[in-house]
């Protein structure tokens, strides 16, 4: 029961957050940094009351690692939705963030000394292939809207390539403290629960930095069309309910993949994470009409096939068939 409530969970917070993250973004691109405040602030006072017991219980992993791990985590945070602000799509964005494993395996390979197996370098080649498919495609649609000039075009081109560039380097960085959180865990037990609290408590004084681009946001989103909310009655400007919702679904979403790293193998979560990415990415296209080329359906497709065989799927099936034929012949023997 556990498991099927994690996967739903997953599935409807996680799916649910992107639709009302593009909704805001559409009308205000810029708006990342309020939305990542919002998500760190309600999922830090929610680890305040339930996790901290009000700040009585101690850490178990010590506070200093827990720096280091947040300035990576806020980095990353702000960095992938600032580089909605430079002409990447939602659905590029998707597919590039399902570049991970390959980002992983890289720094695995450099920082942990690991090796791995030919089906798991196989399984990288086709994540890189897919990203590039889709990069490129990406690249050649930045400059067809509205026809512009040479110049225009020129600078909207070099715009697009920065957010590519933070792109790889959030990518990167994620990667790393992957890594770091992985050795963590080895040395002072798995604490999930305690490390989700931290890693949005702590970076919160860092968007004072932020604070002039978040309350100019606020203003704008004061002043966007009234919405009444079902069931109440009461009347908020509609991006502050778009951003409530995504609020809220991004917790369910987070709740849904800690439940489900409790409930499963790894396996059985990165295929969920997987399937759930790729719903999204239809859900986005179908439902905000994105430009989406048969180039792009293939390089999508070519990364997740990469993934699935990354994480030996088809291992298990296989495994799992010759079990169900083991156990079929048994009982025809009784």
């Amino acid at each position: 029961m556990g498991t099927l409530l994690a996967i739903l969970l997953v599935f409807v917070g996680c799916c649910t957050n992107v639709v009302f993250l593009e909704l805001l973004v559409r009308d205000f691109p810029g708006c990342g940094n309020i939305v990542t405040f919002a998500q760190f602030a309600f999922i830090a006072l929610e680890g305040f009351i339930f996790e901290s017991n009000f700040g009585r219980k101690k850490s178990t992993i010590p506070m200093r690692n827990y720096v280091i791990m947040v300035t990576m985590f806020f980095t990353v945070s702000v960095i992938n939705n600032y580089a909605l602000n430079f002409n990447i799509a939602m659905p590029l964005h998707m597919i590039f963030r399902s570049g991970s494993l390959i980002a992983n395996m890289i720094l695995g390979i450099i920082i942990l000394k690991k090796r791995y197996s030919a089906s798991k370098y196989m399984s990288v080649a086709l994540i890189s292939a897919g990203i590039f498919i889709c990069t490129i495609m990406s690249a050649k649609q930045v400059n067809v809207a509205n026809n512009p000039s040479d110049e225009e075009s020129a600078h909207t081109f070099i715009h697009w390539l920065i957010g590519i560039a933070m792109l790889t380097f959030a990518l990167l960085m994620s990667a790393r403290m992957g890594i770091f959180q992985e050795t963590l865990y080895k040395q002072y037990g798995k604490h999930s629960k305690e490390a989700l609290f931290y890693n949005h408590c702590l970076p919160l004084p860092g968007f004072l930095l932020l604070s002039s681009d978040i309350y100019n946001h606020c203003i704008h989103f004061n002043q966007s069309t009234p919405a009444e909310i079902p069931g109440i009655g009461l009347t908020v400007p509609v991006m502050w309910l778009y951003l409530l919702i995504n609020v809220i679904t991004q917790y369910v979403c987070i709740r849904g993949v800690f439940i489900l790293t409790t409930e499963c193998a790894s396996l059985t979560v990165t295929l969920v994470v997987t399937l759930r990415k790729f719903l999204s990415l239809i859900v986005s296209v179908w439902y905000f009409q994105n430009p989406f080329t048969v180039w792009h359906w293939v390089g999508t497709a070519v990364v997740f096939l990469g993934t699935l065989l990354y994480t030996e799927v088809w291992t298990s099936v296989r495994a799992a068939l010759r079990r169900a034929d083991v156990k079929g012949v048994e009982a025809k023997r009784q």
